[in-house]
């Protein structure tokens, strides 16, 4: 690949950035691995995505002992072999592993299937069962022990933030990783505004719809597809570009193929204007009411 072209896209995604509320500066732009080493005939090519991310300064890398019981973490586990320091690396735990019972040995499989000795955050994969006292204790426990740097939550709509908020030491919670697409704006009427107002920036998952009539939608509405033709783009690159579109959103698409990797990478150097933004507004438009939590 270009080199040239490598580094004007990291040049851009270093500029392109979210903060997190203890001041780390992460890429708008992270690698998704939900479904990612279930397959072993493109294991080859999901690493050498994920590692191509990596060049063009994708570095944050979500995965979840959940994903095809820990096989998606045992393969960034070997895609990141002798780059961790390169990676911004995200886990999450089950909800019912989630008590201070289980909690620290999940964590601990975690990091043997990742082949590391720290996570850079863990997140509550979803609310259960598990007070959320519970949980912070065991996440605070584990960032002790330097296991994990810091911790924060996923699935959580604004009610379950404001619980959160209100437990003690709740507000260390450093992010919400939620489903959010131009497709999927639920949460631009309480919860987005919510987490900006904490200073604590969503992280987008299925940032390019995860299919059905949404995606088909994406792909083929004329407005996109104008401004995709002004921008010489494609159409999932616009939308892409609309979810990180402020400095609170963190985007996480998953890649198996290279020139995907390369597609959404360069999605961050489309900077949509107001005009833009209002013709999607139109066809996409923002919640005027409150809407449950979309959770795939």
């Amino acid at each position: 690949m270009d080199e040239k072209k490598i580094a004007e896209i990291k040049h851009v995604l270093a500029k392109r950035v979210a903060t997190l509320p203890d001041g780390t500066s992460l890429p708008s732009l992270g690698q998704g691995t939900w479904y990612m080493g279930e397959n072993p005939q493109v294991r080859d090519k999901e690493i050498k995505a994920l590692q191509l991310g990596l060049e063009l300064g994708m570095t944050l890398i979500d995965t979840a002992e959940m994903y095809g019981n820990g096989d998606s973490e045992r393969l960034v586990g070997e895609a990141i072999k002798g780059r961790r320091d390169e990676v911004f690396l995200v886990s999450k735990v089950y909800p019912h592993h989630a008590g201070l019972d289980m909690i620290s040995k999940a964590c601990e499989n975690s990091l043997k299937r990742l082949g590391t000795d720290h996570l850079d955050l863990y997140l509550l994969h979803w609310r259960g069962r598990v007070p959320l006292a519970e949980t912070i204790e065991g996440m605070e426990k584990l960032r002790e022990e330097g296991k994990i740097l810091r911790w924060g939550v996923s699935n959580f709509d604004t009610a379950d933030m404001k619980a959160l908020w209100n437990t003690a030491n709740g507000k260390n919670s450093v992010t919400n990783q939620v489903l959010y697409h131009l497709g999927s704006r639920g949460i631009d009427y309480d919860l987005l505004p919510w987490q900006r107002e904490h200073n604590m920036p969503i992280m987008a998952y299925s940032p390019l719809a995860q299919g059905g009539s949404l995606r088909r939608q994406l792909l083929s509405d004329p407005t996109i597809l104008d401004i995709a033709d002004k921008y010489n783009a494609q159409p999932l690159q616009i939308a892409l570009a609309w979810t990180i579109r402020s400095n609170n959103v963190i985007a996480i698409p998953k890649a198996v193929q290279e020139e995907h990797v390369l597609s959404n990478a360069e999605a961050a150097t489309i900077e949509l204007t107001e005009e833009d933004l209002n013709r999607l507004d139109q066809v996409f438009p923002k919640p005027t009411r409150k809407m449950p939590l979309d959770i795939i």
